[in-house]
């Protein structure tokens, strides 16, 4: 054998080890004993509000065995039985094997889940082992049964905000205060015009308060409060006897509304019944954030996308489309539900007559459930209509609108306009019933 074939033999070896090598990594990498089985602490829940504020599911894990040194993260998974995770719930837990829930948290994630409350749920749960951007390992599913509860909270209150400053000194209902976690202390979420306001009970005068002497004080029958234009969070303290007026409000902001600020922030709605914040909002392909006061010193963004907001954190992609936006501020949680038509009020009776656009109607958030898309309640307040006719349409256009043939509270799709006179009303829209119905309240 001469000297260059013995070379050509040499290469030839160390090509074939070093490819022997490199399949031998890969089956490491992708070991099928590296997977990890899921423990469930309570496989079966029934959750409560009394539980709220406590643990009531830890989720737990190995670490799975690589036969090399690795350092893997998590991602955390609950979906419907049955559900691909497309749309599941997805939480980071980075190195940690466990994650725990407390009971209002596993709750809401049910509940956005499109889970209806007081029934019994099959879930799925799984954990995937991300080794790197293009190797993850995924659990084994593990079956969890929990039945979550209605999250309607009642923080009415017979407190109201009334004055030229809000609704012309009683013409349409007065501004709600709620309760909160003091006794005797209240808060509404209110925009008001230049002028003036007061408090009041059960939107009368026999009992009400204003400040003589504007001083941040309450008295039995004051003077009244002169206001500025804005959005407010109003606080009444009735154990001091004082009030603060702070400018607050809550929007979204981003590529996918306003191209971050160059018109107004997609306003949000306090919900009293949930504690939360929401808004039903058309969306573009883009990115969002939320932010307080059309500004950036407080803001919300999501670092990990995991469903979690963070103060000043990442911006949140969205696809394009129309969705029930919710954020709560208690647990730092968000969602986004997709919608299928925001719906309105057309009609010469209204103030932009047969064009549009139309009166928005939102959902009423007290009668809310899981299948609030095909099954919502839409309400409008303090409606100020002409002697005239009206319909309900659909996304300001005319493929989808009812009418009421007949004239007896049912709706039939493209039936006749519902004649009204001259007044303001209480507009509700119902979708609840096997046929959808409409009711006028003249205030």
């Amino acid at each position: 054998m001469n000297v260059e074939m013995k070379r050509i033999l040499i290469i030839l070896f160390a090509v074939t080890g070093l490819w022997s090598c490199e399949k031998d990594e890969i089956r490491a990498v992708m070991n099928e004993g590296a997977g990890t089985n899921i423990t469930l602490s309570a496989p079966t829940l029934v959750l409560t509000k009394d539980a709220a504020d406590s643990p009531v599911l830890t989720v737990s894990w190995a670490a799975p065995d690589f036969g090399y040194a690795a350092a893997p993260s998590y991602l955390l998974q609950i979906d419907k039985k049955g559900g691909n995770f497309s749309k599941a719930y997805s939480t980071s837990t980075g190195a940690a094997l466990k994650k725990e829930f407390k009971g209002s948290e596993l709750n809401a994630i049910l509940l956005n889940l499109g889970l209806k409350p007081d029934e019994v749920h099959l879930l799925d749960v799984r954990v995937s082992v991300v080794l790197s951007s293009a190797t993850t390992i995924v659990s084994p599913i593990a079956s969890l049964s929990a039945k979550p509860y209605a999250n309607v909270l009642d923080l009415s209150s017979p407190w109201g905000v009334v004055g030229s400053a809000y609704n012309d000194w009683g013409a349409t209902p007065d501004g709600p205060f709620y309760k909160t976690t003091q006794s005797e202390v209240y808060v509404a979420y209110l925009t008001l015009k230049d002028g003036e306001i007061k408090f009041r009970k059960d939107s009368g005068w026999d009992v009400n308060y204003g400040d003589t002497g504007a001083n941040g004080s309450l008295e039995a029958g004051g003077d009244n409060i002169k206001v500025t234009a804005g959005t407010y969070k109003i606080t009444m303290n009735l154990n001091a006897l004082t009030y603060t007026l702070e400018k607050y409000s809550w929007g979204i902001v981003g590529s996918a509304f306003n191209d971050w600020g160059a018109t107004a922030d997609g306003k949000m709605i306090y919900d009293p019944f949930s504690d939360q914040w929401r808004t039903i909002i058309t969306l573009k392909e883009g990115e969002m954030k939320f932010r307080m006061n059309s500004a950036w010193d407080v803001n919300y963004g999501d670092s990990g996308a995991d469903g979690v907001l963070d103060a000043g954190g990442d911006n949140i992609k969205v696809k394009a489309g129309k969705y029930l936006v919710t954020m709560n501020l208690n647990d730092k949680s968000y969602s986004l539900l997709p919608v299928s038509h925001l719906w309105g009020v057309v009609g010469d009776a209204t103030p932009n007559s047969w064009n549009g656009p139309d009166v928005v109607l939102d959902l009423d958030y007290s009668q809310y459930s899981a299948d609030f898309d095909t099954k919502g309640v839409w309400t409008a307040k303090g409606v100020v209509l002409k002697a005239g006719e009206i319909k309900f349409r659909a996304d300001n256009a005319w493929d989808v609108n009812y009418g009421d043939t007949g004239a007896n509270g049912s709706l039939e799709a493209g039936g006749d306009n519902i004649k009204v006179a001259a007044g303001t009303y209480d507009i509700v829209l119902d979708f609840s019933g096997s046929t959808p119905t409409y009711k006028l309240t003249k205030k």
